[in-house]
C-alpha cells in the first residue's frame, strides 16, 4: 500500500523537541504545528517553557527535563509514550576560546548537553519511535569552516554528522539526519556583549552572498523537510546563508 502522502503529512504526528523552549527548537515546534503537529517541548527551565507554550497551540506539552543527566532523560521517554518525530535541538551558550585560554573540564561540558545529551535521547527514544518516524539532530558549519577559537565548536559539529550518519545504518529503517545552521539569530550568543554581537551578525550577514545572517523560522523549515521527506537518511542540510563558499 502506498503510504508517501502519509508520511508527508504532519498532521497529528507527535513531534518531540528536546530543547524546545528558544531559538530552534521553538521555531521547529512553531511551524510544525501550523502544520497540524501535536507538539510537546522539553527543556530545563519550566519558565521558559511557559513563555514558549503560550505561543502555541493549547494541546501543547511541556516537560522540564535537565539533559545533561542521562536518567533524566531516560526515565522521560520510559514515561511518555509513542512518538513520530524526535528533534533535537539542545545547547547552552558557546564561548569561544583559543587552545591556549581553553579549559579542559569546561571543554568537557560542552559535549554534555550537544553530544551526550542527543546520544542519550536517542538510546532511549528509539523504541518509542513509531513506523516512517524520524530524529533530526543538529550540528552547524564549524566543523566544515572553523575558525579561531572554534576548537571545541567544531569538535562538536564534525561528531555530530558523524554520530548521524552512524545511526541512520544502525536504526533504520527510522530516518536519522542533522540540521547543521550557519549564523543564526537566536539566544545561543546571549552570552555576548550586546555591541559585540550586533558586530558579529553584522561583519558575517554583510560578507554572506545572501546579505544576511539567518532567522530561526528560517531554520526551522529545514527540520520539517526531514521530518517529511521520507527518502531522505544519513544527511547533513547546510543551512547558513553561503558561508561555507567564502
Amino acid at each position: 500500500m502506498d503510504t508517501t502522502f502519509q508520511h508527508q503529512s504532519l498532521r497529528d504526528k507527535r513531534v518531540v523537541i528536546l530543547g524546545g523552549s528558544t531559538g530552534l527548537g521553538f521555531a521547529t515546534g512553531k511551524a510544525a504545528a501550523q502544520e497540524g503537529a501535536k507538539i510537546t517541548l522539553v527543556s530545563h527551565s519550566m519558565q521558559k517553557l511557559e513563555i514558549a507554550a503560550s505561543q502555541l497551540p493549547s494541546e501543547t506539552e511541556i516537560y522540564s527535563v535537565d539533559l545533561s543527566k542521562e536518567s533524566n532523560i531516560r526515565d522521560f521517554f520510559e514515561g511518555y509514550g509513542q512518538i513520530d518525530h524526535l528533534v533535537y535541538t539542545a545547547g547552552e551558550n558557546l564561548t569561544l576560546n583559543t587552545i591556549e585560554q581553553l579549559s579542559l573540564e569546561a571543554a568537557q561540558k560542552f559535549f554534555a548537553i550537544r553530544y551526550w545529551g542527543a546520544l542519550a535521547a536517542i538510546k532511549y527514544a528509539k523504541k518509542h519511535i513509531n513506523s516512517g518516524g524520524s530524529i533530526t539532530l543538529t550540528g552547524g558549519i564549524a566543523s566544515l569552516r572553523p575558525q579561531a577559537g572554534w576548537g571545541i565548536g567544531a569538535s562538536i559539529c564534525g561528531a555530530m554528522d558523524a554520530f548521524t550518519r552512524a545511526m541512520a545504518v544502525e536504526l533504520a529503517p527510522i530516518r536519522v539526519n542533522i540540521v547543521s545552521p550557519g549564523l543564526v539569530r537566536t539566544n545561543l550568543w546571549n552570552s555576548m556583549d550586546e555591541s559585540d554581537r550586533d558586530g558579529l551578525f553584522q561583519t558575517v550577514g554583510q560578507a554572506l552572498p545572501v546579505g544576511r545572517i539567518g532567522e530561526a523560522d528560517e531554520v526551522a523549515q529545514t527540520y520539517l523537510y526531514f521530518m517529511k521527506q521520507p527518502f531522505s537518511t544519513g544527511q547533513s542540510v547546510v543551512v547558513d546563508g553561503g558561508n561555507v563558499l567564502i
